[in-house]
């Protein structure tokens, strides 16, 4: 076994390595996963004393069912695995110390007798995919769907015409997580979005548009509000929220019209690209996914 200082040894191989042997490193894991939106545990030798298979600072990251790099093999890595899916599937969020002997004392998963002790520091990472919920499955809707399934986002799409739903596909479509949501009465979806949601509002009847906006005004804890529309709808739109209790510093909070200046063309697929791009000025997207 190698000395405190050292990250080498033979211990560095074990429960890490088989699952590791794609040659991908933990950072380059961190990476993918973390543009994916997929829940993982960062495990970090924190400190070492004595004889230990790794040194401080070695690295493996878990999720649910990759493990990439290592902390020392043998029953130290695999109780650590395993301590961290326990922590995935709970949901936990705050780190975690560990501190183990490694002598000659029997432990849950095997005996390693290198003789020092090693402390190892588990976090929780859960990476939020921005929510991006389109009112209006129509024509501008479905193509607003398809540019952002380039990008790793939760793409929800809500209409009450089951019909405008049926062609959507749904599921991991490219890098985005793209469902359907039915709605008879859409304003009802918009009181349940998660906090940070971002909202852009093109249903096929003004009245839906009206409902959803001026649910969305009574909450302070959305992201993005976009409505489509021209000048003269808004300016209807305006005298309505207001009288329905909006105050001027609400309505200011309403992007409309919707996508950013100078792009030409009222195409779905125009306007869809425009509104993206739009978009991309407020969604807090991961470096490795941009």
């Amino acid at each position: 076994m190698s000395g405190a200082g050292s990250t080498g040894g033979a211990g560095s191989t074990g429960g890490a390595a088989g699952a590791g042997g794609s040659g991908q490193t933990w950072w380059e894991a961190l990476g993918a996963l973390t543009a994916t939106g997929t829940p993982f545990v960062l495990v970090t030798v924190a400190e070492v004393r004595g004889h230990t298979p790794r040194g401080a600072g070695s690295k493996m990251l878990v999720s649910a069912d990759r493990v990439v790099g290592s902390v020392g093999g043998g029953s130290l890595e695999r109780a650590a695995v395993l301590q961290a899916r326990r922590l995935l599937a709970t949901g936990a969020t705050s780190p975690v110390l560990e501190r183990t002997r490694l002598d000659r004392s029997p432990g849950e998963h095997g005996v390693q007798c290198c003789g020092g002790e090693v402390t190892l520091l588990l976090e929780p990472v859960h990476p939020a995919r921005p929510v991006v919920v389109v009112f209006g499955a129509g024509h501008v809707g479905r193509a607003l769907a398809q540019v952002l399934q380039v990008l790793p986002v939760d793409v929800r799409l809500v209409d009450s015409r089951p019909d405008e739903l049926a062609s959507v596909v749904t599921g991991r479509v490219g890098a985005a997580e793209v469902s359907t949501v039915p709605a008879p009465v859409p304003d009802v979806v918009a009181r349940d979005l998660p906090a940070g949601a971002h909202v852009l509002v093109m249903t096929h009847d003004h009245t839906e548009d009206l409902a959803v906006l001026d649910v969305c005004l009574r909450r302070d804890d959305l992201g993005f509000l976009g409505l489509i529309g021209s000048t003269a709808k808004w300016r209807t739109f305006r005298g309505q929220l207001v009288g329905l209790g909006h105050d001027e510093e609400a309505l200011a909070r309403v992007t409309t019209p919707i996508g950013v200046e100078g792009v030409r063309g009222k195409s779905p697929a125009a306007i869809a690209v425009a509104t993206a791009a739009q978009l991309l000025t407020v969604l807090d997207l991961p470096e490795s996914s941009t």
